[in-house]
């Protein structure tokens, strides 16, 4: 168990995407895949991680050459692996999509029986790192599944037991239907979620299950009602609103020619994380965070397409010029 701290550690989702080399044609069609890490906490980690951050994740991978790879590709990527452990009965998650750009990227997910990210326990959380970090990133998903859940719950006592001015806890509300048994099992779980959150994102779908709201500025005032010090709300085309007690901001999204909007999401998150712990404003955070995300939907790839900030200043300055 690590007795460091770190700027961002993640708790959550991580395995293999092998997503394929043809585009516009459906998986039975398909004759070759690559190889990708993915995942959603761990795509965000690495993130983070490319942005020059010390960065963590906290996961379980199953015991086979897929959960090596999972830990060989997040140490390569910077992000430190010390707290991925490895389930001995469960196998690595893979997930295959399809790719239609611009907007059509279906999912399928091979988590049976359940996947090892759902067995991590209190007992894995670690509490310095848990703690101490600057920037604490959970996902709606691992409140889907005990022991995962009391997990969950055990990292955010942690983190309100420590206090302190400048630290961020965030929850990605990433609500898929397929890891739910009922839609309200998901909102109760939101709801515990929201308390023990400084920092709120989610898309509109995520919005209704979390809040009951679909309107942008409700929705933003629900999650702001719940505790949270900002609210951010996706849009998909119409772009991102942004909301605290003080300040509103809307952002329009980022032109760019879609291979795979799979990692888009991520990419936005980390992006936020970096401007949150350069204690950027609110707007220069949204629309860098854009940026990243436009970034990553034009390259197959998720956490491995994660931008530097160059990366992202550079396609800033393209787009405006």
């Amino acid at each position: 168990m690590t007795l460091r701290s770190f700027e961002v550690l993640a708790l959550g989702r991580v395995g293999v995407d092998l997503y394929p080399l043809q585009s516009g044609v459906g998986l039975e069609d398909v004759t070759t895949f690559g190889k990708f890490l993915g995942g959603s906490a761990g795509n965000v980690a690495v993130a983070a991680a490319r942005y020059g951050h010390s960065s963590a994740l906290i996961s379980r991978v199953g015991a086979d050459p897929f959960g090596a790879f999972v830990r060989r590709s997040l140490t390569e990527l910077g992000v430190d692996a010390d707290l991925v452990t490895t389930d001995p009965g469960l196998p690595t998650p893979v997930t295959f999509c399809e790719l239609f750009p611009p907007d059509d990227f279906p999912l399928y997910f091979y988590r049976y029986p359940t996947a090892p990210d759902l067995r991590v326990g209190p007992g894995e959380i670690p509490p310095v790192a848990v703690a101490e970090s600057r920037l604490f990133w959970t996902t709606l998903t691992g409140l889907s599944a005990e022991p995962s859940r009391t997990a969950h719950a055990t990292a955010w006592e942690l983190r309100e037991a420590a206090g302190g001015e400048g630290r961020h806890t965030v929850i990605d509300l990433d609500y898929r239907s397929v890891f739910w048994r009922t839609e309200e099992e998901a909102t109760r779980a939101a709801q515990a979620a929201l308390a023990a959150s400084t920092v709120a994102i989610g898309n509109l779908q995520e919005c209704r299950v979390a809040v009951g709201e679909t309107d942008p500025d409700r929705a933003a005032d629900a999650l702001l009602d719940r505790g949270i010090d900002l609210a951010i709300v996706k849009q998909g085309p119409r772009g991102v609103l942004a909301a605290t007690a003080e300040e509103r901001v809307v952002v329009e999204p980022t032109a760019v020619t879609v291979v795979n909007g799979l990692g888009a999401g991520d990419a936005f998150g980390g992006a936020v994380c970096h401007g949150l712990l350069m204690g950027w404003s609110l707007r220069d955070t949204l629309r860098f965070a854009s940026a990243a995300g436009a970034f990553v939907a034009g390259r197959l790839e998720c956490a491995s397409a994660m931008p530097t900030e160059a990366d992202v200043r550079a396609l800033m300055a393209a787009v405006s010029g």
